[in-house]
């Protein structure tokens, strides 16, 4: 099994930005994390702050991959063009967020991705992401 993990803005300051909303680990120490509990699973992990750069790695993933895990942080609640990319390939995509948004600010209530994914998982911390697998598994 092929599973992509692609994280959105600003996730490349996981440990270092908000830990008492993000936590303290760095997300490249968890995903190692993720490597060893789920050795079975061939794991990639990509992050980008570009949208653009985003869209090409769900449309890279998205016919070849057994699953996708997207944290596109910010850009969940702006951008159409995500959406639609994960409405375009064939490969089901779990939207996943480490925080409650709905017990956040109201813009983050609303995703533009929740509707073509195949699930949701959020406000787990970074155990989100081992939900996320477990769930094609």
């Amino acid at each position: 099994m092929k599973i992509c993990i692609i994280n959105g803005p600003n996730l490349n300051l996981l440990g270092k930005r908000e830990p008492e909303v993000y936590g303290s680990q760095t997300f490249e120490d968890y995903f190692e994390t993720l490597k060893q509990k789920f050795p079975n699973v061939e794991l990639s992990y990509y992050q980008s702050n570009i949208e653009g750069e985003l869209i090409g790695k769900i449309q890279e993933c998205g016919f070849t991959f057994d699953g996708i895990i997207l944290n596109a942080g910010a850009y969940t609640h702006t951008s159409i063009g995500l959406g639609d990319a994960m409405k375009a390939v064939t490969t089901p995509v779990i939207e996943v967020h480490i925080s409650n948004t709905y017990a956040r600010e109201s813009f983050r209530h609303q995703s533009y991705l929740s509707g073509n994914a195949k699930g949701v998982i959020l406000g787990f911390g970074l155990k989100s992401y081992e939900l996320a697998i477990q769930s094609f598994l």
